[in-house]
């Protein structure tokens, strides 16, 4: 059974061919990073804008790769949410068409959980329930998955999400974007121990917030003379360093103690931060001495892509949940929401 994927959530735009929900046939995603770089964050008007120009040849090339035509497509899966409405409705507008056009039954995929059955992509074996921890630049939640459908949020962030705080933090210390990967390398030749920045445990909940150790790190950035802060590049690499090492610390903390109070003994890590090297031995180090397993994707299915939108598709497919051809996009979408 082939299903084609299709994302524009955010400022990638993806397209791919999945079989049976764990076999990548081909995955295109076009990188918009050279155009928001020197905006420091995404511009959501100027996503739209590249989306309308890329969709078509990124679905032509993810066809022509995988070498088939629309009529071996089983189904098409498309994004509707959570993400930005501009970009949405580009992605959301062009499958419809496709699928009306070409009589192929439509189906429509929650963002988060496309991140999270992207673990079948390397695992197919997977069993549940499992705990997963969805981190990227638009979410922080911790979810117990008991099935396909069947989803109970544990917990998430109050403010910012952990993605969005490294981009704040990586733009203030004139890094680049997106912040995450800038942080990640450049926290190895730094002390993480050097500055203690705040760790907002949040006890009795598994919710998270961000907002403060944003703040803290601009108010120290602030009290840095100016030319220490240009001439001292190891002091930036301790800032980073110190920085990734709250945001991690929190992060692994409360996926674990979720899975202790659960009695789940698996742990899935999906989204874009999930690709963060410091964020990844950390939950493997602390998940050892639980006795918890923890699964983890390549990179490249880390971050927004369309493999991870016809994974989930598939099972909409199976269990003929269909969207109908007046689907609309949802900037905001509650995993568990209509046709999720």
């Amino acid at each position: 059974m082939l299903i084609l994927g299709i994302d524009t959530s955010c400022d990638d735009t993806a397209a791919s061919v999945v079989e049976d929900g764990i076999r990548i046939i081909s995955n295109i995603v076009s990188s918009q990073d050279e155009i928001h770089k020197k905006y420091g964050g995404i511009v959501p008007e100027l996503a739209s804008r590249r989306h309308i120009e890329m969709i078509w040849p990124v679905v032509d090339e993810t066809l022509n790769k995988a070498n088939i035509r629309l009529d071996n497509i089983s189904a098409i899966a498309v994004c509707y949410g959570p993400g930005l409405i501009g970009s949405l409705l580009v992605g959301v507008c062009f499958a419809k068409s496709l699928a009306y056009v070409n009589k192929v039954p439509l189906v429509a995929v929650n963002h988060l959980e496309g991140h999270i059955f992207s673990i079948f992509l390397e695992y197919p074996a997977l069993e549940f329930p499992f705990i997963a921890l969805v981190v990227s630049g638009g979410h922080t939640n911790v979810y117990r998955i008991d099935g396909f459908g069947m989803y109970t949020e544990l917990g998430r962030t109050r403010d910012d999400a952990a993605g969005e705080a490294f981009d704040k933090v990586a733009k203030l210390l004139g890094l680049g974007y997106p912040g995450g990967p800038f942080i990640d390398a450049l926290s190895e030749k730094g002390n993480a121990e050097a500055i203690h920045f705040p760790r907002a445990y949040l006890p009795g909940s598994f919710d998270f917030s961000f907002s403060g150790l944003k703040t803290a790190v601009v108010n120290f950035f602030k009290d840095i003379n100016s030319e220490l802060r240009t001439q001292n590049s190891e002091l930036i690499k301790d800032i980073a360093a110190s920085f990734q090492s709250a945001v991690v610390d929190v992060l692994v903390e409360k996926t674990i103690e979720a899975a202790k109070k659960e009695s789940v003994d698996e742990v899935v890590l999906a989204g874009g931060v999930s690709a963060n090297k410091t964020l990844r031995s950390t939950m493997e180090k602390r998940a050892q001495k639980e006795e918890i397993k923890v699964y983890m994707l390549p990179p490249f299915l880390c971050t927004d892509n369309a493999a991870m939108i016809a994974s989930a598709g598939f099972h909409h497919f199976k269990q003929g949940k269909f969207a109908n051809f007046d689907l609309n996009p949802k900037a905001y979408l509650p995993l568990g929401s209509a046709y999720s």
